[in-house]
Parts: structure tokens; C-alpha cells; sequence
């Protein structure tokens, strides 16, 4: 099952910890809210991913199964 990154936008505070943590899925706008990308989380990139949602200082970022 392929795992994806969401982000509740009412949530986000564009900290901009995500795309430090996951710069080869997520790049931030011109405000510093994340860009995601919609292809699936490759293996190697899942438990950093995991720890990029953990580190959220609001917890906005989540991963999903889809």
C-alpha cells in the first residue's frame, strides 16, 4: 500500500520543519507554507517522513494509506 503525505491546512502554521525534514517530497511557497508532492512516499523515505508528522510543532502533517 502506498503511503502519501497530507496536511491539514486549517492546522499549518508554516513553520517550514517538514520540508527541512523531507526536501525531496515537500518544498515550501512563497509564504513558507509546504508544497507536497502527489506521488507516493518511496521505502527508503517512510520513516523520515514518520518523523517529519512527529516533529510538526503543530502536528499538521500526517501520512496516509491510498
Amino acid at each position: 500500500m502506498d503511503q502519501r503525505i497530507d496536511i491539514d491546512w486549517t492546522t499549518c502554521q508554516a513553520h517550514g520543519l517538514c520540508a527541512e525534514l523531507l526536501p525531496e517530497h515537500i518544498t515550501l511557497d512563497e509564504w513558507g507554507y509546504p508544497l507536497v508532492e502527489e506521488t507516493p512516499l518511496q521505502a527508503r523515505t517512510v520513516k523520515r517522513a514518520r518523523r517529519a508528522a512527529a516533529d510538526c510543532p503543530v502536528l499538521a502533517l500526517k501520512l496516509a494509506a491510498r
